[in-house]
């Protein structure tokens, strides 16, 4: 008959004298109770038993001879302080695959705890030690809740989730162990919280496959590789961190949000979490990894802080690193980082490095004590930071290099030895609103792109405040430089700056020290107050200025070196001792420009004339040196005078043919005349738009004429520059999300002052293909042409059936491209016309009898997808060309007529490839 209670002892009356018997004999919802000793048997339970320690935990201990001391397989018995010891420590020691057992208060020896299949089983202040391969494996579909327990002294793996299993684990204690202290792995990997995993031979936790558990309020520390090291082999879609346009600032709680979701349902999370003394990285995120830390502190690493590499995706938020053995935040491959809140403190290595296509996100973080540069962006590598503060750094507080690009806005960036910002190589950057103070160099531009600082704050630096290398377009605007202990800004050789709206002051140096070679374009900017000059033209140097105020300067306030030719309009000298000086063989044009209060003024009586050499007055440096900022072999010569824009409309119309382009251009000219005269007059501007499109077949000169107009354009004063920057969809649309808008930024800036030329313009907008990434280049496209309406052209150009649906393409380029000039095909006798201006560029003769070939060979030559216009007329002639070559190779004692000489025969033959 099943009791109630049953007693269990090894000798004695009225006792069962194995547990096996006494289970078997024991009604459901019995109690076991077992008298202390060791017995040595197989426990299986598969109803509602309790098995229980009658004189209290660690007085019984159950050690078969082989196989586990406990297994359940259903029913929900519970176990309290039984010592439950393995025959062998890589066998499991206890197995429970079935029912929800509680084993409460328990030791488990020599052996591991094995869940599997359905169960749901309750561990609760146990100890586990002394296994091997693994002390803890859940796997099946179990769903095991695991509360204040020690697992320790593994020879391998801590806690092992695997398969479908999603196991509950908090206030628990792992390690040491051999390997990894926790391996998730499967399909869940479950939830851990509050709980300690340390002296783990291999990483604290590594997650691999689709786990994707969660982890809150845990610490790791003490391992000798990684804290948390994360993989996954199943892409999961993730959206990459974007730059923020003007204006999204409302929307970014959003991006967070679905940022958020996206990581929660589908990676690891940890929150509130603490790693520290790593042997290698804090946390490791490779493969396809999708991981989100919230207000987790990663410190005192062998390794750097966080790495991020292949194509993973990290969010962080309110999450910090410090004290680590590298660099605090290290990106590669095509890896993105997402971090709100909190920092990278002290890191020995950089603060933050990023290389390769990775996406760097950064807002209201802080980057500080770095041992290198606070922020290093190599090849490829996009960042985007917002209200963030980098200080205190013996290199540059941001560098960029490589193919890099950058985007800061209402950024701080304090006392770093070098440069605050420095942009190399081929990198590019967009600062809006940031304060760089304290450094050595303030800005530092060295790249062949047109680097963007607007609303700019630069004070405090030991050297110049904005240094622009050999060949660099950087544009400045409302941006402020002042109290620097050199220059305010360097424009080096050949570089072209543009300035509008500045303000430089209290500089050591010269306000600004142009180069030779070098052509700025300074415009409504004030220079005040400097050591020496307030602008300095160094011999051969070239360049613009308008509407600026000199002034409390304490060399001239301009001087030109010999050959110098820079352009001086309407500019005010005031307060300073003297307004101009020049070396000798100086060309300034100076006009419209007037003092005041200048003790000694040099100024041209009249509105236009070249300066004079040697003004009197303040004493000049010491002989053989320029005033202000010295420069040895600084000599050059200076240009031409800029293309008139007569010269220019005669350019356009010796082109062969396009009649209509021309008169069009012709209207736009003279309508743009008067817009500028109105506005001399104090009179509002009528109504333009000055973005064109250019709907024509491929050859019809649209290239060439876009060129032209983005001269004419300059000519004009319209345009600061007017140079064509070509583009195509490869060159504006990125290859994932968030790559795009990067690419278009930086195309569009390379333009600015000049005419972006895109080709084939309704390839951004394909049939069939609403969701292509063509659509977001085209809105950063109209927002990037709204904000800098008056600073560039854009032309759209394409085949005529094609381009309708690229205006129609978004709402904002109807009223944008308001006039399409359409590029007629090339009729037979214009397509003569260009062989024949060919032949005499290069210096060949085309007899009557040619011409008239010419022109027949141009009528029938078929008009299908391979014409290619004036393109075709090119190859045409170098055809003609090569067969003469052929034909005049073997004759002997060859004469100027028999070199320059092109025959009918030299014709191609219709439908040979050309």
């Amino acid at each position: 008959m099943s009791q109630k209670w049953v007693r269990v002892a090894q000798r004695g009356w009225g006792v069962q004298h194995t547990i096996g018997a006494a289970v078997r004999g024991a009604a459901d919802g019995a109690t076991v109770s077992v008298m202390p000793g060791e017995y040595q048997e197989s426990v299986l339970l598969e109803r509602d038993v309790s098995l229980v320690a009658e004189k209290g935990p660690g007085t019984v201990r159950i050690a078969p001879a082989r196989g586990p001391a406990l297994t359940v397989s259903a029913g929900s018995p519970s176990v309290r302080g039984l010592v439950l010891e393995g025959a062998d420590p890589t066998e499991p020691a206890v197995v429970l695959s079935g029912g929800a057992p509680v084993l409460d208060g328990c030791e488990v020896v020599g052996g591991r705890v094995e869940v599997t299949g359905q169960a749901a089983p309750t561990l609760r202040d146990c100890r586990v030690h002394r296994a091997a391969g693994a002390g803890l494996r859940l796997a099946g579909d179990s769903r095991a809740v695991v509360e204040d327990c020690t697992v320790a002294d593994i020879d391998g793996i801590g806690v092992q989730v695997t398969e479908g299993a999603a196991p509950e684990v908090r206030g628990t204690t792992v390690g040491p162990a051999t390997a990894e202290g926790l391996h998730l792995g499967g399909t869940k990997g479950g939830t851990f919280e509050r709980c300690e995993v340390t002296g783990s031979g291999g990483a604290a936790v590594r997650v691999v496959g689709a786990a994707a558990p969660r982890l809150r309020s845990c610490r790791l520390h003490g391992n000798r590789a990684a804290g948390v090291h994360v993989s996954a082999d199943t892409p999961v879609p993730a959206a990459s961190p974007a730059p923020i346009a003007e204006g999204a600032s409302g929307s970014a709680s959003a991006d967070r949000d679905a940022a958020d979701s996206a990581a929660d349902a589908s990676g690891t999370v940890l929150e509130d979490c603490e790693i520290s003394g790593t042997g290698t990285a804090g946390l490791l995120a490779d493969e396809d990894a999708r991981v989100l830390l919230r207000d987790c502190r990663i410190s005192r690493t062998g390794g750097a802080g966080i790495i991020a590499v292949d194509r993973s995706r990290l969010r962080l938020h309110g999450t910090t690193t410090a004290d680590t053995g590298d660099t605090g935040l290290a990106l590669g491959g095509r890896a993105a980082v997402r971090a709100d809140g909190g920092g990278f403190l002290r890191a020995t290595g950089n603060g933050v490095y990023a290389a390769g296509d990775c996406e760097l996100t950064l807002t209201g973080c802080e980057v500080a004590g770095a041992g290198y540069s606070g922020i290093h962006l190599g090849e490829g590598a996009g960042a985007v930071l917002t209200g963030c503060r980098l200080h205190d750094t013996p290199e540059h507080g941001i560098r960029a290099t490589g193919n890099s690009l950058l985007c800061a806005e209402d950024t701080g960036i304090e006392r770093a030895r070098m440069a605050g910002v420095s942009v190399e190589e081929r990198a590019d950057a967009a600062l809006r609103g940031c304060t760089v103070k304290g450094t050595g160099t303030g800005v530092r531009l060295h790249t062949p792109h047109r680097p963007l600082l607007d609303d700019c704050e630069i004070t405090a630096t030991e050297g110049t405040g904005v240094e622009i290398g050999p060949g660099t377009g950087a544009l400045l605007h409302r941006t402020r430089i002042h109290h620097t202990g050199g220059s305010g800004l360097l424009a080096g050789e050949d570089s072209t700056p543009a300035l509008d709206g500045c303000e430089i002051a209290d500089t050591q140096g010269s306000g600004i020290v142009v180069r030779a070679g070098a052509r700025p374009v300074v415009r409504g900017t004030s220079i005040a107050r400097t050591a020496k000059n307030g602008v300095y033209q160094d011999d051969g140097s070239h360049g613009v200025l308008e509407d600026c105020s000199l002034s409390a300067t304490g060399f001239p306030a301009l001087y030109v070196g010999k050959a110098a030719d820079p352009a001086v309009r309407r500019c005010l000298f005031h307060d300073t001792a003297e307004d101009v000086a020049s070396a000798e063989g100086a060309a300034a044009v100076i006009e419209e420009c007037r003092a005041d209060r200048v003790k000694v003024s040099t100024l041209p009586v009249t509105e236009h004339r070249v300066l004079p050499a040697g003004p009197v007055g303040i004493p000049r440096a010491l002989p053989g040196t320029a005033v202000g900022d010295a420069k040895e072999s600084g000599t050059g010569t200076g240009d031409a005078a800029e293309e008139s824009l007569e010269t220019l409309l005669a350019e356009l119309h010796r082109l062969v043919g396009l009649e209509s382009v021309k008169r069009d251009v012709g209207t736009m000219v003279n309508l743009m005349q008067l817009v500028r005269r109105r506005q001399e007059l104090g009179l509002p501007p009528p109504p333009t738009s000055r973005h064109l499109v250019f709907a024509g077949n491929p050859g019809t000169g649209k290239t060439t004429v876009a060129r032209l107009y983005g001269r004419i354009l300059h000519a004009l004063g319209m345009l600061s520059s007017g140079h064509l920057v070509e583009a195509d969809r490869g060159d504006l649309v990125g290859e994932y999300v968030g790559h795009t808008a990067p690419k278009t930024q930086a195309v569009f800036r390379r333009a600015l002052g000049g005419v972006l030329f895109i080709d084939e313009a309704y390839a951004l907008v394909p049939r069939g293909q609403g969701g292509d990434f063509g659509q977001e280049a085209i809105s950063t496209l109209v927002k990037l042409m709204e904000d800098n309406r008056d600073e560039i052209v854009v032309i759209a150009a394409g085949y005529p059936g094609d381009m309708q649906r690229f205006v129609d393409g978004n709402p904002g380029l109807a009223s944008r491209f308001t006039r399409t000039l359409t590029f007629d095909d090339y009729l037979g006798t214009e397509l003569v016309d260009i062989v024949r201006h060919q032949a005499e560029q290069h210096r060949y003769d085309l007899p009557e009898e040619t011409v008239a070939a010419l022109a027949g060979y141009f009528t029938a030559l078929p008009r299908d997808e391979g014409f290619g216009n004036g393109r075709t007329a090119r190859q045409v002639f170098q055809r003609m060309t090569e067969r003469h070559a052929q034909r005049v190779s073997g004759v002997a004692d060859l004469t100027a007529e028999d070199l320059s000489l092109v025959l009918p025969e030299d014709l191609p033959e219709l439908g040979a490839a050309i």
